[in-house]
């Protein structure tokens, strides 16, 4: 262990037993707890039975908000925009160009329908269409980000979604006024001050108030998360969220300083968030373990970091800077800081990350903030299949295909054979009904 404060784990990637030690390091118990599971189940079965009514109970119950319906449980638009004009101009120009860089980020993703022509007329495609209505599930009280209201919302309506309705608990009547005034900038059509799993079953149900959605995105806790679960099917969801990680591959050059304060950026989310440094160099990893025992007296939440070091952490020796991007493909981390001279060489090699911040001068931070891209990010190695949240999460697909009489002829002897291979007889007569080359076309 590391002298000091923080205990990091030290791990040699030459050494016996290493790959069992990093499988068991990043491995996060992923299993569900069965109290927690069946209390969400009946919540969701409540609500769908009874609607407004177990919503109002629920909301009395966990959030202390003694009201008599609905309507008062839902956030005026005018009370969105006079949170946003009480801000102080700093605040307000900060929320608004971070607004800005994610919107205009995202705009590059927006799909496109296309199609072509074959030589017989036939025309094949596909159709790009947007969600009807999103659900946004936005965290309250003191617990309250207003970046992550802007990571969802803005590329909901750079893909055209046409109604965005958000959830927010109020535990005591408590209202963030950031969030209000990220709603506004980010174009929230509904807010309901609601929350848990009640929340999320208004969302994927509908009652008499709270439209039914198509999707729900957006982070929460633990009932939040396994709601979440428990509904898709009924609606889509974003993805099912682990805690926080990064990576840091340093080649020894940067500031340990600069890498202490980065992997204390996730460190301080919470105790089971993980935070790995890589580096061929002994020596750097060493000052940065001593640059983190220095600074970590300066953190407010300096005991969370600790907890999260300490369950977590870890200081990773690898033989050369292949071997270190060959043990982060394996990680698959949320977050991956590629802190190297030669990082182009470098990003050529990695395959698995949620995101990847490129050179010493792009720290994680940024990314969660204001960069432009989606900081919702797969997590938990499961950015080896996954990608981050963006405008393509609230477009949908669907197949064109428009058949001409000619085409059918080719494509109908095709299907017809394959058909009665498959014992499907209907669908072998479907396709032969329209073989003939004088067959009328009857769709004019």
């Amino acid at each position: 262990m590391a002298e000091g404060n923080l205990q990091w784990l030290q791990l040699d990637a030459d050494a016996p037993g290493f790959d069992a030690a990093l499988a068991k390091l990043t491995a996060l118990e992923a299993s569900q707890d069965a109290t927690l599971d069946g209390v969400v189940a009946g919540i969701l079965a409540d609500v769908r039975a009874r609607g407004d009514a177990a919503v109002l109970e629920y909301t009395r119950r966990f959030d202390r908000l003694d009201v008599a319906s609905m309507q008062a449980l839902e956030i005026p638009a005018q009370d969105t925009h006079r949170a946003l004009a009480a801000l102080d101009t700093e605040t307000r120009d900060a929320l608004e160009q971070a607004a800005q860089r994610i919107r205009s980020y995202h705009q590059h993703q927006r799909l496109e329908s296309w199609q072509y022509t074959e030589a017989d007329g036939t025309v094949l495609g596909q159709r790009v269409s947007a969600l009807d209505r999103v659900g946004l599930y936005v965290p309250g009280g003191k617990a309250a980000y207003p970046s992550s209201l802007l990571m969802n919302a803005i590329p909901a309506r750079v893909a055209g979604v046409g109604e965005v309705v958000m959830v927010v608990p109020t535990p005591g009547g408590e209202r963030n006024p950031l969030v209000l005034a990220a709603a506004a900038i980010a174009g929230v059509d509904r807010i309901f001050t609601i929350g848990g799993a009640q929340a999320v079953a208004a969302l994927a149900y509908g009652t008499a108030s709270v439209p039914q959605v198509d999707k729900i995105v957006g982070p929460g806790n633990a009932y939040v998360a396994a709601a979440k679960r428990r509904v898709f099917g009924s609606v889509g969801i974003d993805m099912i969220a682990g805690p926080s990680e990064i990576v840091v591959i340093s080649d020894g050059t940067t500031d340990p300083d600069w890498l202490a304060m980065d992997l204390f950026s996730q460190a301080e989310h919470d105790e089971v968030a993980q935070a790995l440094l890589i580096s061929p160099d002994a020596a750097h990893l060493a000052q940065v373990a001593r640059s983190a025992d220095r600074l970590l007296a300066q953190m407010p939440r300096a005991d969370v970091i600790r907890a999260s070091v300490g369950n977590r952490g870890a200081l990773i020796k690898v033989r050369d800077m292949a071997q270190a991007c060959e043990i982060s493909n394996r990680i698959a981390p949320e977050h991956l800081e590629l802190s190297v001279q030669d990082s182009e060489r470098w990003l050529a090699q990695i395959r698995h990350a949620g995101a990847v911040f490129v050179g010493r001068y792009s720290s994680e931070s940024l990314g969660d903030y204001c960069a432009g891209p989606n900081h919702v990010l797969p997590t938990s190695r499961t950015a080896r299949f996954s990608s981050p949240l963006g405008v393509y999460d609230f477009q949908k697909r669907s197949s064109l295909i428009q058949v001409s009489q000619a085409g059918a002829q080719s494509l109908g002897r095709i299907a017809s054979t394959l058909a009665h291979g498959e014992g499907l007889t209907a669908h072998a007569r479907s396709a032969e009904l329209r073989l003939g080359a004088d067959a009328p076309d009857k769709t004019a």
